[in-house]
């Protein structure tokens, strides 16, 4: 079985340990982790936008009209949207804190 991967979030200095197959936003949430804002969970509204420092991701499908391809070629993704593939660091764009409840 494969390891966690550690994520760091630059500005809070928080670090996510995501498991394999996990969107970022999902292990960030699972450990109870506030440094991206929250919102559709789904690729569609854009909250939780993320500029990759480094490290490598697989993505999910994102809206263009919140991150267009130009936008995805300098770094920008979508957290909930976001597979890492190894140990990494992302920048949060948002305000963090900021989350939308979950549908029950």
């Amino acid at each position: 079985m494969s390891r966690p991967h550690r994520i760091l979030e630059q500005v809070s200095g928080e670090v996510v340990e995501v498991r394999p197959g996990e969107s970022l936003l999902c292990a960030m949430e699972r450990q109870g982790k506030r440094c991206i804002p929250v919102g559709c969970r789904g690729g569609g509204c854009g909250i939780c936008k993320v500029r990759i420092v480094s490290g490598r991701f697989d993505y999910g499908l994102m809206s263009c009209s919140h991150v267009d391809i130009d936008q995805r070629s300098q770094g920008l993704a979508l957290a909930c949207r976001l597979f890492p593939l190894s140990d990494s660091e992302i920048r949060a764009c948002g305000k963090p804190g900021h989350a939308v409840p979950q549908k029950q």
